[in-house]
């Protein structure tokens, strides 16, 4: 018999001179922000139709429960839609700071008297973030004099500090984002191109944070008709960000895209997958418009 061994739960990781920093518990959960899921269903008639109608009805019923979830399993969010096109007929986007919840909706429509109606078709897993080409407020203030605002004048004051109290709810819903009460949604994945004449991590930082500067100021002009959010999946899909574009109006969307597309951090160096457009509806709404 062997003494039973007890290791210590801190892990310490030695920095110069002798100083140990504990490394936090090992968890699935978010230390910040949420992790995110957008995941696309088509609807697969053949097997809805050998469904005898009696266990139809309960599945539909089941599926409502499951996307109107109660308890210790709910995401924090959780948006249903249909979507438009032949790729995809149920859209899913949730969030949560725990991974286990979301997938839990997942793997009960899976295991539901529909889960061999209801045929993933694409999925995105990402998380929030704070990007890093948002800028400080000192950054901002740099920012206000390369763009001739003068350190000395009360309008350079006014902007500073009106970007300062404004930015903590900004980070806020960066992390932790309310979904808008606009009926149109959008997603794409994207990444930022590494040609060898347009590589977007060759350029030195001052670079793009002045491009992605411009990006964002074509994006302000939408506000109130497009609310928009990325979501970072480097080393989570295949793709490097993840963007949500919810809409006022339908032509809102192509109208934001198009815009955008001109400024160089996208004209030069944006490459973008396949776009999922949908339409926010409940999940009883969502399922009587699929004939479910």
């Amino acid at each position: 018999r062997f003494p039973k061994i007890s290791f210590l739960k801190v892990i310490f990781v030695q920095r110069p001179q002798g100083h140990f920093t504990p490394l936090p518990e090992p968890t699935v959960v978010m230390s910040e922000g949420w992790h995110c899921l957008h995941i696309y269903y088509r609807v697969n008639q053949a097997a809805l139709l050998a469904i005898a109608p009696p266990d139809r009805a309960h599945g539909r019923a089941e599926v409502i429960e499951i996307l109107n979830p109660q308890g210790d399993y709910v995401p924090a969010r959780m948006q249903v839609s249909v979507v438009s096109g032949h790729r995809a007929d149920l859209g899913l986007m949730l969030m949560d700071a725990d991974p286990l919840k979301i997938d839990a909706v997942v793997q009960r429509l899976r295991a539901s008297h529909l889960g061999t109606v209801l045929e993933p078709t694409y999925s995105f897993v990402s998380i929030t973030e704070v990007s890093e080409y948002v800028p400080t407020p000192e950054q901002y203030a740099e920012r206000l004099q390369r763009e001739g605002t003068s350190a000395d004048s009360p309008a350079f004051q006014a902007k500073l500090n009106a970007y300062r109290q404004r930015l903590p709810a900004m980070n806020q819903q960066r992390l932790y984002p309310d979904f808008p009460p606009f009926p149109v949604m959008t997603f794409y994945p994207m990444n930022k191109a590494r040609h060898p004449l347009a590589n977007w991590y060759d350029e030195p930082f001052s670079v793009r944070g002045a491009l992605m500067a411009e990006h964002a100021t074509s994006g302000i002009k939408f506000a109130g008709r497009v609310s928009q959010l990325i979501t970072a999946s480097t080393g989570f899909d295949d793709w490097e960000w993840g963007v949500t574009l919810w809409s006022r109006m339908p032509e809102y969307v192509k109208e934001i895209v198009y815009t955008m597309r001109f400024d160089k951090a996208s004209a030069r160096y944006a490459e973008f997958g396949p776009f999922y457009v949908s339409y926010i509806m409940s999940a009883r709404e969502a399922l009587e418009h699929l004939r479910v």
